[in-house]
């Protein structure tokens, strides 16, 4: 289980990254919303969804659900 958080801060092409805590990038963050504790990033990834509907997984720690 991770902890996983969303970037409050779109990307370039709009997107919200999902991050977990153990992300390279994660400190780097400085707004971020606390999306939860799971076993992978996908339920992370459709919580984001709820507050950001172009939400995506970082493509370092949650590749598995890297789009874009």
């Amino acid at each position: 289980m991770k902890h996983y958080y969303v970037n409050n801060t779109a990307q370039l092409n709009g997107d919200h990254e999902v991050h977990t805590d153990e992300c390279p990038y994660f400190k780097s963050i400085v707004s971020k919303k606390y999306l939860g504790l799971y076993s992978n990033c996908k339920p992370a990834v459709d919580e984001a969804k709820k507050t950001y509907s172009k939400s995506n997984g970082c493509k370092t720690c949650c590749n598995d659900c890297h789009t874009s």
